[in-house]
């Protein structure tokens, strides 16, 4: 399967972007699909997750009440709704497939599949 993140770009504080994750190459159904994040420097860190079939929703507290993450199951596509964006949200920003059940949406190597990544650059 191939994942191909899209909607990243340039935006002032306090404005808003959607990123969104295709897939492609076969019949998608993940258990969990995830957005993580990494800044120059810094460690690839979970932002959301949600799970394919249930819809069920993580956020890290970073993000929570400003992003928010979905999936159109007939499309084989997620998305990340990103509002009210502060400077130190800028990262590249990775879409993610978890194929097995397992409870740490929040760790990295209990996904699978990854996208090339998308960057999200918010200016102060």
């Amino acid at each position: 399967v191939q994942l191909v993140e899209s909607g990243g770009g340039l935006v002032q504080a306090g404005g808003s972007l959607r990123l969104s994750c295709a897939a492609s190459g076969r019949t998608f159904r993940p258990y969990r699909v995830g957005w993580f994040r990494q800044a120059p420097g810094k460690e690839r860190e979970f932002v959301a997750a949600v799970t394919w079939t249930g819809g069920i929703t993580y956020y890290a507290d970073s993000v929570k009440g400003r992003f928010t993450i979905s999936r159109d199951n007939a499309k084989n596509t997620a998305y990340l709704q990103m509002n009210s964006l502060k400077a130190e949200d800028t990262a590249v920003y990775y879409c993610a497939a978890m194929w097995k059940y397992s409870s740490h949406y929040y760790s990295r190597i209990e996904y699978d599949s990854w996208g090339q990544g998308a960057q999200v650059t918010v200016s102060s």
